[in-house]
């Protein structure tokens, strides 16, 4: 159950429909398309949607990963960490409720994977949204509220 909703009752279209409005998703690769500017990448997810797309939405995210003066630059441009917060401000333009991130951090040094981590925390306490964020880097796993450690896909580990 994810606030209200429960999700494993959730069938065909009605799933898909809650998935790409309630869940953000953060990938080790950026997967942003490279001939699409930072702007039009955050603004994927819009594509297809009734409601209009939330360009004012898009720029003040990408603001707020200090990409003010990168809004119109192609990925190629732009370095490691500036792609990976594209990548973030992507996967929060829904305000989603649920962020899943997977090794979002892992192309990155241990400064940017902090910095990246700590934009997606305080986005995170800020919005009340629930982060789950698979890494191997411990440094950046005991930064959250509660951690579990698998070993060939078994918990062997939680703590908070």
């Amino acid at each position: 159950m994810l606030g209200e909703v429960q999700v494993h009752l959730l069938k065909g279209h009605a799933l898909e429909a809650y998935r790409s409005r309630s869940i953000g998703f953060v990938f080790q690769e950026h997967l942003l398309l490279p001939h699409l500017t930072a702007l039009e990448n955050v603004l994927l997810p819009c594509l297809g949607k009734r409601d209009t797309a939330p360009v004012n939405r898009a720029s003040d995210l990408l603001g707020r990963m200090g990409l003010a003066d990168h809004v119109f630059d192609l990925p190629k441009t732009l370095s490691g960490g500036e792609r990976q917060r594209v990548a973030l401000a992507r996967a929060l333009i829904h305000d989603p409720q649920l962020i899943l991130a997977d090794e979002p951090t892992g192309s990155l040094d241990q400064s940017r994977a902090e910095e990246q981590v700590e934009l997606l925390l305080s986005e995170a306490r800020e919005n009340g949204r629930i982060v789950v964020m698979v890494t191997h880097n411990l440094l950046l796993a005991h930064r959250f509220d509660r951690t579990l450690s698998l070993e060939q896909g078994r918990l062997v580990q939680e703590g908070a």
